[in-house]
């Protein structure tokens, strides 16, 4: 087995973030440093350790969900002191868990959290497209029509976004984002999109003068948050894992 392949399927990171640990020098096989790329190894013999501490494979890959707040940021710890998303998922229980693609600080719903590297690198791959639903409450009256430029695949600064799908919701389907109702010059409009650019939602919405005040998350692929409470999460069953090894297929 691949060595990066192997830090992947062990959780340690995704298959592009353990090639970087290898050419960082993290990486030792039987204490020596290891940085080729090409570098293969027999997990039952090998002793592969990063940053001094040894990797195992996992005997079984964890999934689960987190139905993120908001003023939490995407990532596992943070220099700066910042609340981060590590605080809020079982770490200590399940060790190698890191987030499948990043929510905004402020953005809240859906995010998935798995073991297993070389899944989630393949949900994130633009090829696969998987969609990802988001809700989002805009500034300003928004109709139907502007929303032409969106399915036709707007173009941001980094370039032609593909064609996402969007409406109009009513004040019923805008709850995630809009729990008192919908205020006055302001819109709800959910957009479908199965690209990941940073912040891509929010500038599309932009682009079209409707800036972003809430998003919210609803779906990741096949699933959605079903039953998850704002800043809890659960375990993934084995037909949402099913679903979610199909969607990485195809």
């Amino acid at each position: 087995m691949r060595l990066q392949r192997f830090l992947a399927r062990a959780g340690v990171a995704s298959r592009r973030g353990s090639e970087g640990l290898m050419t960082a020098g993290r990486v030792t096989v039987n204490g020596e440093v290891k940085t080729e790329m090409g570098t293969k190894i027999d997990p039952l013999v090998d002793r592969v350790e990063v940053d001094g501490r040894p990797v195992s494979l996992i005997a079984g890959a964890t999934y689960l969900v987190l139905n993120k707040p908001s003023g939490y940021v995407t990532t596992m710890s943070d220099p700066q002191g910042r609340p981060c998303i590590a605080d809020l998922v079982p770490t200590d229980r399940y060790p190698g868990l890191y987030p499948v693609g990043r929510l905004d600080k402020d953005t809240t719903g859906f995010l998935l959290f798995t073991t297993d590297g070389d899944l989630g690198q393949a949900l994130l791959h633009p090829s696969h497209h998987v969609d990802k639903t988001y809700i989002a409450l805009v500034d300003g009256i928004l109709r139907d029509t502007e929303l032409e430029p969106l399915r036709h695949g707007i173009t941001l600064d980094d370039g032609p976004c593909q064609p996402a799908i969007c409406r109009i919701l009513s004040q019923r389907e805008a709850k995630e984002v809009a729990p008192a109702g919908i205020p006055s010059r302001t819109t709800a409009v959910e957009v479908i999109i199965h690209e990941g650019r940073k912040n891509q939602v929010k500038r599309m919405l932009s682009a079209i003068h409707h800036p972003v005040i809430k998003l919210h998350r609803s779906t990741f692929g096949p699933l959605s948050l079903n039953r998850v409470d704002r800043g809890s999460w659960r375990l993934l069953d084995h037909d949402e894992i099913d679903l979610l090894l199909h969607a990485a297929k195809h």
